[in-house]
């Protein structure tokens, strides 16, 4: 299983409590509390094409499993790299082995976009595009590879659409957005420890596309296409940046998307947003689908065969995607 499970799971309908607990240095913490006292921004945005996004899962699920070392890691990342170039000002190709829980060396390629690069002023956007070798949560051929629309297929599908829509619809220079598909995320078992995922992404920790990279905060995508989706406000993102959680939450209020961005605490995700996190001290939060069960918070989908182009919603799409929008031109606005 790629996540790990903390205590502390809670719910809340629209205002959560103050509630105090202790941090590793032994420090009092406050979740912080969501108000319906928040004015909206009344920024102008382009429109997320839930089309365009969908076709973009298509078009990866067609090249079947991205798993490292198969033709579909090498045919999909050339696709997702030719598609970069198209909608951002600088594509950089981290092209490397990194070492599996197993012990194997494994290609990895992280791709990163790049928006207005000489912009102080930086958002990063992610998502892991690789698919799991094994359908190790399903009852039949549980050590073939998933095809994974959703969980890998989704993420890139809107960070795709929303960059193409982003290049038709000015952003101001001050403004820059960096694009980082992560591979070998989901290559990684329990048993061989909380490290052996997300192995695209400490790579890229410890070697940015551009050394020193910085950003003003950072947003990743996991299973961000399904139908029916929810995303609550999982807890390692509230911990590490609560505040840019609630700016997230408060967005998709702002563009009409509140019924898929509920203001309830979640369980603690191992995602790839802690390595970034622990490693580079960008705050950075996780979109993901959750249910509101602590002992089986994923959809019914993952990790299994059924992860396939007919579980994926152009609405959800369009939600996650249009929320989005609305943080990065919200960001853009001059300070008052």
């Amino acid at each position: 299983m790629r996540y790990f499970i903390q205590a502390g799971f809670f719910l809340s309908v629209l205002v959560l409590a103050v509630g105090t607990g202790c941090n590793n240095s032994g420090e009092e913490k406050k979740t912080p509390v969501v108000t319906d006292t928040v004015k909206p921004v009344p920024v102008k945005t382009p429109v997320f094409d839930a089309d365009t996004a969908y076709g973009y899962v298509g078009d990866q699920v067609a090249f079947g499993p991205r798993t490292p070392g198969s033709a579909g890691q090498t045919k999909c990342a050339a696709w997702m790299e030719a598609k970069l170039k198209k909608v951002c000002d600088t594509v950089y190709r981290q092209e490397v082995h990194v070492t599996g829980g197993d012990k194997k060396s494994l290609p990895c390629i992280n791709l990163i976009g790049v928006i207005n690069p000489k912009a102080a002023k930086r958002i990063l956007l992610l998502t892991h595009w690789d698919s799991r070798p094994w359908a190790d949560q399903d009852t039949r051929d549980l050590d073939k590879p998933i095809l994974a629309a959703d969980d890998a297929g989704s993420g890139v599908g809107v960070l795709l659409e929303l960059a193409r829509a982003i290049k038709g619809f000015s952003l101001p220079a001050n403004m820059g957005i960096d694009i980082l598909f992560t591979d070998v995320e989901d290559y990684g078992r329990t048993e061989w420890g909380e490290d052996s995922y997300c192995l695209g992404t400490q790579y890229w920790a410890r070697h940015p596309h551009v050394p020193g990279y910085k950003a003003d905060f950072g947003i990743l995508l996991d299973m961000v296409g399904a139908r029916g989706a929810q995303f609550p406000m999982e807890g390692y993102s509230t911990q590490y940046g609560g505040d840019v959680q609630q700016k997230v939450w408060q967005a998709a209020r702002t563009a009409g998307y509140s019924s898929y961005f509920p203001f309830v605490a979640s369980v603690d995700i191992t995602d790839d947003h802690v390595p970034i996190n622990k490693m580079t001290g960008i705050k950075t939060i996780d979109i993901i689908n959750l249910g509101n069960d602590p002992e089986k918070p994923f959809p019914a989908h993952w990790h299994t065969h059924a992860d396939q182009m007919n579980i994926i919603d152009k609405s959800t799409l369009k939600a996650v995607g249009q929320t989005l929008l609305q943080v990065v031109y919200e960001q853009a606005q001059p300070a008052i």
